[in-house]
């Protein structure tokens, strides 16, 4: 539900149950097997199943950053990938993750990656993919787990903390990433509602 200072950027119900959304992008085919659409007491929302797998959804959104700075979501841990840790490159792997992507150059893209993490501190800022990818930990461990959580982030707040300049460039989208590659398990956790809002 959006209130009257946000808009819906994806609430899922294009897609019928059981498939990979319309709108949305994987980086792999495989994606299409792990992000699909799921139903529970009439909420649509985007369930997240990967099995030894690192592969990123995406959507394009033509968005308004200046008017609507803040990025809002839902989102719910289901099954925690074994030994993650997203300090380590060996096993940087999250349960779930939320992205704002900036464009950078025809091959990739600045990001600010919001994730759920098994056990680093909440607040903890990350930098990885050479400062590309600037992550901050907005949950820790499994309190809450299976229970839907409201995120709000204030995406250009964080883009000149992280990424400097006076001026922020308009978003080219966002994107989800459940993953457990590094970690050779299995993450589940599912995404839903998600928004731009008014500060």
């Amino acid at each position: 539900m959006a209130g009257p200072d946000c808009r819906v950027v994806e609430d899922f119900t294009k897609a019928p149950v059981g498939e990979f959304p319309p709108d949305w992008k994987g980086r792999k085919d495989a994606a299409k097997e792990i992000y699909r659409v799921q139903e529970e007491q009439g909420l649509r929302f985007l369930r997240a199943m990967a099995r030894n797998q690192g592969i990123q959804a995406a959507r394009e959104l033509d968005w308004d950053v200046q008017a609507y700075p803040v990025l809002a979501w839902s989102w719910r841990p289901r099954e925690f990938p074994r030994g993650a840790d997203e300090r380590r490159p060996k096993t940087n792997d999250s349960v779930l993750a939320v992205y704002a992507l900036f464009p950078h150059s025809p091959v990739s893209a600045k990001t600010l990656k919001y994730v759920w993490s098994a056990v680093v501190p909440r607040g903890t800022h990350l930098s990885h993919t050479k400062g590309l990818t600037q992550l901050t930990v907005l949950r820790t461990g499994a309190a809450g787990q299976d229970e839907w959580v409201e995120e709000r982030v204030n995406v250009p707040a964080d883009y000149k903390k992280y990424f400097g300049g006076a001026d922020v460039p308009k978003p080219a989208g966002i994107a989800v990433l459940t993953d457990s590659d590094d970690t050779k398990s299995t993450a589940w956790g599912d995404y839903a509602n998600l928004r731009v809002c008014r500060e």
